[in-house]
Formats: structure tokens, C-alpha cells, sequence
């Protein structure tokens, strides 16, 4: 796509979003700059030779369980449950910007762990565009472009070293078709799985499209590791909830919700973005930076410079004090999503910063990523989570945890920690 027509686009899709509350919510990751030659990043140790089983062309491999994952505990009777915080990503993708691996750096000094969603057709190089059938558009076509194969290169890096330090590799499709004829918003069950399994082809099989055949395989069997995603511009969710049901995710986080504990929808956990403070206005913001832009400058990617500063303090103080609340309250995940984008002169990207740095070596506070916070909420008891979502924004119980969760809970299942072990 050309430069020009990659800036008319993103300036109509902002246009189109700035009219709906969610504002394209998060979703969208608008037309970037092709990722194009970088220094190569530094990446986490591979796994022992012995461990790995190759698959398919070599792209993906076994190497067996993903370390540094919590184990999940069962809430005691009368315990406080953890404050959990998930930090997100759309489109995720090492470019020039090198956000990726800036974040990376960031999670590791501040005991947190994040939820990368990768776009496809960032392991897919432009000369093989046309091996992309998206739904309802012709071979080829993408809203947000393709790659190259020093871009293709440094994303591999990124997510290799990512997920060997704990954090989950999700999706966020491929094309970003949102907002017009033959958008996610209008795609059946049947498109959508298609749109899934290309996905994961263009996962599994980089090292062949992109002729980067000597590279190091990803550490990690996509079909196995993909359990959750985030639709464009939060399209299209009723039907990709079908559709990932049935395919064995676990979790979906393309709604937008008050902060308010989790429950299941169509079978999959409800993690939605959440509404948080947005100072000095009456009415709230989604967790997300493009909201926060879209609200602040409007369909201008760089708006005023001598506002810039302050559009990041206001986004970094919306998401400490919608923390806040939570932690001092019902203590209820917070769920923020953002784009590696330098929007505003990167403000949005040194709130994010600073939000990480403020809260995740907290006390009782857990940065992990939806993975995570996935298979804490199928460790707990249901009574006990039905309990937790009686309780309303900010709204702590009054007579204290303890006494709030003190009722004997159902017994853990089998495999569950604090399950009782089996008979031989």
C-alpha cells in the first residue's frame, strides 16, 4: 500500500471511529509504515536442542511448557483476591518504532507479563500477499499492508523471546477489514474460522514465505498456544465468539465493559476492555490509547505538540485512577489494550510506562496476560466468582473480605492446586 493511501485510510477508519462510543475501541490498529530494517533485537535464550520438535516447515516447534507461567491458586475462604491488571497489544509487530522489544524490557524490570496479538500478515511478506484469502475481499487485499522480510525477521525475534519469558501470543487477525461493506462486523461463523486458520498458516509456515529458512523456529505450537483474541475495532464479536468456541479458545476481550469481574460468554471467558476515569470530563474512557487520541485530537494522529504531554498524563491518570478503584474496591482485573504506535508524539506509549512502573510491583497486584488470568478463573470456585460479580464498580465489601468470602468453598477440581490428591 502506498504511503499516501495508507494515511487516507487511517484518516476515514478515524473518522469512522470517532462517531461510536468504543471508538473502534482498540481496535484498530490503523495503517502503519511497512516494518522495514532494524537492528536486531535482543532476544531471550532458546530452549536445549534436545527439547524441541520441529513442526511442519520449522516456522513453529515443541519445546514443551511455557516457562514462567504462575501456577493458579484457589482462593482461600475469606482471602482478598489479587488485584490483576493485563496490559494488551493489537497488531502487535517489531518495526523501526521498536516497541516490541521496548516493552518487552519493561514488563522484565517491573515482574509483569503481557498478551501480544499478533497480525498474521506481519509473518507474511508482500511479494506472497496474494496468499491471503480474506472473507469477503479479493486475494491479496489488507487494510494495514504486509511485511518484508527484515520486518518478518525482527518480529520472530520479538515473539521467540516473549513468550520464552511468559507472555501469551494471541491474535488479531489478519486484514483489519472494519466499518464498510464486506467488514469483520459482517462476517459469518464460517469466515471467521477461515480468517483464524490463515492466521495460524501464516504463523506456521514464515520460514517458507519469507525464504528465512536457516532462522530459529518459534518456540511454541501456535494451534496449541491460541486461545484468545481481540476482533478489529471490536467488530464482528457475536459471530467470532461462535466461531472460537468451537475451536477450542478460551477467552475473548473485543467488548467494552465496566469494571466489574469476568464471566463466560458463549463458552469463552468475557474479558472485555473496561470504562476507567477520564479526567476532567463528566463521562469515561475505554482502556485503550486510540480511544483516549480519538478523544483528545480527534482524526489527527499528531495533533497539537503543546498538548501532547498532557493527552499522555491524562491517559496515564484515567488508567491509575480506574486501578485505584479496583484495588481499593471489588477489586475487579483490569483489562488495558493498546497499539504500538507513536501517536501524539509516542505520549500514549509513556503513559503506558509509567501506568506499568506505578502499579505492577505493587502489593497484592499481578500483571500477566490474559492466559494468566484465564487459568485463575478456572482454578476458583463459581460460587466464589458469582459472589465477586455481585459487587459493583469501586464497591468494597463492607463487612471486609473476610467476612466477605468466608463461606466454606465447593471442593477444588481434580488438578486444580489445593485439590485433594488422588488415590493410587
Amino acid at each position: 500500500m502506498a504511503a499516501t493511501q495508507r494515511i487516507a485510510a487511517g484518516a476515514a477508519l478515524a473518522a469512522a471511529c470517532a462517531t461510536a462510543l468504543a471508538g473502534c475501541a482498540g481496535g484498530a490498529t490503523p495503517p502503519r509504515e511497512t516494518p522495514h530494517a532494524v537492528k536486531k533485537a535482543e532476544g531471550a535464550p532458546a530452549a536445549p536442542k534436545a527439547a524441541v520438535r520441529l513442526i511442519g516447515d520449522g516456522s513453529t516447534s515443541y519445546t514443551g511448557a511455557q516457562p514462567h507461567l504462575p501456577r493458579p491458586e484457589r482462593l482461600k475462604p475469606g482471602q482478598k483476591p489479587p488485584q490483576f491488571v493485563v496490559f494488551s497489544w493489537d497488531g502487535a509487530g517489531e518495526d523501526s518504532q521498536k516497541l516490541f522489544s521496548h516493552f518487552r524490557k519493561v514488563s522484565k524490570a517491573n515482574n509483569a507479563t503481557m498478551t501480544y496479538f499478533l497480525s498474521g500478515v506481519y509473518m507474511l511478506p508482500e511479494g506472497k500477499r496474494e496468499l491471503y484469502h480474506p472473507p469477503q475481499h479479493s486475494a491479496g487485499s489488507s487494510e494495514i499492508g504486509f511485511n518484508d522480510r527484515q520486518g518478518i525477521e525482527d518480529t520472530v525475534k520479538q515473539l521467540r523471546g516473549a513468550w520464552l519469558e511468559g507472555n501469551e501470543i494471541g491474535t488479531h487477525f489478519n486484514g483489519h477489514f472494519c466499518g464498510k461493506e464486506g467488514g469483520v462486523g459482517q462476517w459469518s461463523v464460517a469466515d471467521w474460522k477461515s480468517e483464524i486458520a490463515q492466521a495460524k498458516s501464516f504463523v506456521k509456515s514464515w520460514k517458507t514465505n519469507a525464504g528465512l529458512t536457516t532462522e530459529s523456529a518459534l518456540p511454541f505450537d501456535y494451534d496449541k498456544e491460541l486461545v484468545g483474541a481481540r476482533t478489529p475495532c471490536l467488530e464482528g464479536r457475536e459471530n467470532f465468539m461462535k466461531a472460537a468456541h468451537q475451536l477450542g479458545f478460551r477467552y475473548d476481550t473485543s467488548g467494552v465493559n465496566n469494571q466489574l469481574w469476568p464471566q463466560k460468554k458463549e463458552g469463552l471467558w468475557d474479558l472485555s476492555m473496561q470504562l476507567v476515569p477520564f479526567p476532567g470530563h463528566s463521562y469515561e474512557q475505554l482502556t485503550m490509547d486510540y480511544n483516549f487520541m480519538v478523544n483528545q485530537s480527534g482524526t489527527q494522529t499528531q495533533g497539537d505538540p503543546d498538548k501532547q504531554e498532557f493527552w499522555g498524563d491524562q491517559m496515564r491518570d484515567g488508567l491509575l485512577q480506574g486501578f485505584q478503584r479496583a484495588y481499593d474496591g471489588n477489586r475487579a482485573p483490569l483489562i488495558i489494550g493498546n497499539h504500538f504506535e507513536s501517536w501524539n508524539g509516542g505520549t500514549y506509549m509513556r503513559a503506558v510506562d509509567e501506568v506499568v512502573e506505578r502499579v505492577c510491583t505493587r502489593a497484592e497486584v499481578r500483571c500477566v496476560s490474559f492466559r494468566q488470568l484465564a487459568d485463575w478463573l478456572d482454578a476458583q470456585d463459581p460460587a466464589t466468582l458469582a459472589k465477586l460479580r455481585d459487587l459493583q464498580v469501586g464497591e468494597a465489601p463492607r463487612q471486609g473480605w473476610a467476612s466477605f468470602l468466608s463461606a466454606n468453598p465447593a471442593p477444588a477440581p481434580k488438578g486444580v492446586p489445593g485439590a485433594p490428591a488422588a488415590r493410587r
